[in-house]
């Protein structure tokens, strides 16, 4: 459900907002918040509310992994698109779950006209790491 209105997304966003996500903003377009749920070295599985503003979205991206990895998104506020490198990006609404297998390049983000959010799951693996690839077009994040 598309939701414009910043008050109205914070009563529906029941993980939290969360502090800027400045650490990793240059991956982004727009601003995005992390609110951590699980805290790393105290939990085996890394879990964070990742709220991105309206028309933010996180660049290409690869989560590599030898065994195991990946990651998965559980919708949870707002409306957002999901985009696997060759395929149709698909819409997010809250409910949906997204699984990434690794090695699959790939980005996320809020639609254009609302705010989005997802608990993001790191999947546990051996020898896991993040690559950074280029941002999303503008020209083809705006024929979303």
């Amino acid at each position: 459900m598309k939701v414009s209105d910043k008050a109205e997304f914070d009563r529906q966003n029941t993980f939290g907002l969360g502090a800027e996500n400045s650490a990793y903003s240059q991956y982004f377009i727009g601003k995005s918040y992390l609110n951590p749920l699980t805290a790393p070295g105290e939990c085996p599985i890394f879990m964070a509310n990742v709220t991105f503003e309206p028309g933010c979205r996180n660049n290409w991206h690869i989560h590599h992994a030898s065994k195991g990895g990946g990651q998965i998104l559980i919708c949870t506020a707002g409306s957002g698109w999901y985009q696997e490198e060759g395929k149709s990006a698909v819409s997010l609404e809250p409910g949906m779950v997204i699984n990434i297998p690794p090695e699959v390049k790939h980005w996320h983000g809020a639609k254009a006209d609302s705010w989005f959010s997802h608990i993001a799951v790191e999947v546990p693996g051996e020898n896991t790491s993040n690559e950074w690839c280029e941002p999303v077009d503008d020209a083809a994040y705006n024929k979303l």
